[in-house]
């Protein structure tokens, strides 16, 4: 059947939620695709919203909010964020149109090609997508002068399972010995537990408690730290009364013996765990407790035993990111320029200069 996109402003984002939740219902997407995340603050953060829809046969199988922002000579549309870098703040990953099973690249690029085609828009901006999207926006005729490529290190759960469970052989000698040094550390404290808020009022307490901690080791670097400005803490608080009851936020503690040592913020949706932000107690005065290492060794063992299939610590090659991980993935922050916007040309300009004075 063939595929009819249509691009129109979202007058009423209220009213968008309910189609939203029907098509997420269906696809199964990653967190940043949820309503719970992208409806979160959306009046505040969405000013000039607007909509691409795509129907087959008259049934609802792509959906892709964008919010038009920038100068008139170089106004774009910005996939699921507001193009504001205080409201942007809360960083988006493996972010995408939500496809229906068995729409792909095709759909994508429809959609794309209609959002490029808006009047007066140069370009898109695509944060935090997958290498399919990029793809799927140069299959829409859009040149992508801008590109910054993350590496997003994870641990395959499923794959681990069918090797037998054991997540600590996965890992070099290196990363063991220090694992269960920290953890030794910590037994010697107490049981070592890890439990999870299951109210909204438990889950925003444990919340402030990773921000002070969060903040307080950022600060002894010279730096805010994530939660510094005061609209990533008002979302985020909007974000946990939102995804706690529907299970797909959670506020993680680890303790030892009954004192905290560690807080994750973590996303889970559809067997997919994104490893969002953390608070750590580095008071310990021992180089063996490790409280990042354990407290991510818990949720990852966690997130076995519950059956998800992945633990995705999101966009960053940090060391502890590549200690844990078995895997990777790539993620992509890119604008997608129309080709006769003026960024396309000047990009096309710069690409001939490189070339002529190439040796």
């Amino acid at each position: 059947m063939a595929l009819q996109v249509t691009l129109a402003h979202a007058r009423d984002l209220a009213d968008l939620e309910e189609a939203w939740r029907g098509l997420e219902a269906q696809a199964a997407p990653p967190f940043f695709r949820s309503w719970t995340w992208v409806g979160c603050l959306a009046g505040e953060r969405f000013r000039d919203p607007v909509l691409v829809r795509a129907e087959r046969g008259g049934r609802l199988v792509g959906l892709a909010l964008f919010n038009r922002s920038g100068r008139p000579w170089h106004r774009r549309l910005c996939l699921s964020e507001s193009g504001e870098p205080q409201l942007d703040a809360p960083f988006i990953e493996h972010n995408g149109p939500l496809l229906a099973p068995g729409e792909g690249a095709e759909t994508m690029a429809a959609m794309l090609r209609c959002a490029l085609r808006m009047r007066g828009i140069a370009a898109l901006r695509l944060s935090g997508v997958e290498g399919a999207v990029i793809e799927a926006a140069r299959a829409a005729g859009a040149v992508v002068p801008r590109r910054q490529d993350r590496s997003a290190p994870l641990v395959r759960l499923d794959a681990l399972r069918l090797a037998g469970g054991d997540y600590l052989g996965a890992l070099s000698a290196n990363t063991r010995s220090q694992l269960r040094r920290s953890n030794r550390r910590y037994a010697a404290e107490g049981e070592v537990t890890l439990d999870r808020a299951d109210t909204v009022p438990g889950a925003l307490a444990w919340l402030d408690a990773l921000v002070d901690l969060h903040g307080a080791a950022w600060r002894a670097r010279g730096q805010p730290g994530a939660f510094a400005d005061p609209f990533m803490l008002r979302f985020h608080r909007a974000l946990v009364a939102r995804g706690v009851p529907r299970g797909e936020v959670d506020l993680l503690r680890a303790s030892a013996g009954g004192r905290p040592i560690g807080y994750l913020y973590n996303f889970r949706l559809g067997g997919h765990v994104c490893a969002y932000q953390s608070g750590f107690d580095y008071a310990v005065p021992d180089p063996h407790a490790k409280p990042g290492l354990t407290c991510h060794h818990l949720a990852i063992e966690r997130a076995l035993r519950l059956g998800d299939h992945c633990y995705d610590f999101l966009g960053g090659d940090d060391r502890y990111k590549r200690s844990l991980a078995t895997d990777a993935s790539t993620l992509v922050w890119a604008e997608a320029a129309r080709s006769r916007s003026v960024l396309a040309v000047a990009a096309r300009l710069r690409q001939a200069v490189l070339w002529t004075a190439a040796p």
